[in-house]
């Protein structure tokens, strides 16, 4: 490799490491205002002087000064490196997500699986953290996930594979490319079913029974303290973006839109993340917490169905329109 190829490759890092560490801040400082306008309240309006601005940079300084308490219970190798399992993921996901024409860490031919498949993974450490901690709360947590994970996972890759389908490619580039306008029309149940499965795999409102306050403290988290903590905070947020940025790329064209080059294309596609994040803490704000049973209901009798309806009609479409 040529030094100019090498220079490349460690600024494409760089810009994924940056964005990694900034855009699930961003997320979570518009979750603190748009949940306090949404019910009436200031949120917060001290840290950093603007609106409260340095937040969440004052509760990661705050997360940091505070004692890593490993109870004598717990699996200690399992339990430390759980906050890792749970993180890293997205960071992998983030490579291969195009935000622009040919502004790509890694581009992919297999990029949607690759995705898809790393994705997953984050849910073992939140499954880790719970048989780990030693905690019966933390267990029944880590138990939803794993159950929520099964659940939710078949009608997410069902949702996806429509796209794929209609596009006729696995990358992600090659999707936002082959992506019409009219799309949004006959793809709108698999991005519905996408946004939901998203959801539950994120345990984020109202799929958030693994760490229901009111029932299990905080599911497989309830034994951590300190930066640990902080690191599954960190990929809660993080999830959102990688989730909302997927969905960007599979159902609203990327950085495509109106006058879109290699300056405008980035701008549409964080327009589009942002987007759809808000619709994320939209239905955290409006809607109640699921039983489990009503949870395993809504996706198998619901979204596994509306998805092999949505891949039958997108296989239609493909034959007439050839």
């Amino acid at each position: 490799m040529t030094v100019a190829g090498l220079l490349d490759v460690v600024l494409r890092l760089g810009i994924v490491v940056v964005a990694f560490l900034l855009l699930p801040l961003l997320v979570g400082q518009l979750e603190h205002k748009a949940m306090a306008h949404m019910q009436a309240r200031l949120g917060p309006m001290h840290a950093g002087g603007f609106h409260g601005w340095a937040q969440l940079l004052a509760d990661g300084v705050k997360f940091v000064q505070k004692e890593h308490v490993v109870p004598s219970a717990a699996d200690r190798s399992v339990f430390s490196i759980a906050p890792a399992v749970a993180l890293l993921p997205y960071l992998l996901v983030l490579l291969v997500i195009p935000v622009g024409p040919g502004l790509v860490a890694v581009d992919l031919d297999l990029g949607l699986f690759f995705a898809l498949a790393v994705m997953s993974l984050s849910v073992l450490g939140s499954i880790m953290a719970g048989w780990a901690s030693g905690n019966k709360y933390a267990l029944l947590g880590g138990l939803r996930t794993a159950a929520q994970l099964m659940a939710y996972e078949l009608p997410l890759v069902l949702a996806a594979a429509s796209v794929a389908m209609a596009a006729g490619t696995l990358s992600l580039t090659g999707i936002v490319t082959a992506w019409q306008p009219w799309w949004l029309l006959w793809q709108a149940p698999a991005a519905a079913v996408f946004l939901v499965a998203g959801l539950a795999e994120l345990a984020r409102p109202p799929f958030d029974m693994p760490v229901a306050d009111s029932e299990i403290v905080l599911g497989p988290y309830t034994e951590y303290t300190g930066i640990r903590f902080a690191l599954f905070l960190l990929a809660e947020y993080a999830g959102i973006v990688v989730v909302c940025a997927l969905g960007a790329v599979l159902f609203l064209g990327g950085w495509r839109g109106p006058f879109a080059d290699a300056t405008l294309g980035p701008l549409w596609m964080l327009g589009k993340v942002f987007l759809l994040a808000f619709v994320v803490i939209w239905v955290r704000v409006s809607n109640p917490r699921l039983r489990a049973d009503q949870l395993q209901r809504l996706a198998w009798q619901v979204l596994v169905p509306v998805t092999l309806a949505q891949l039958a009609l997108t296989g239609v479409v493909k034959v007439v329109t050839a």
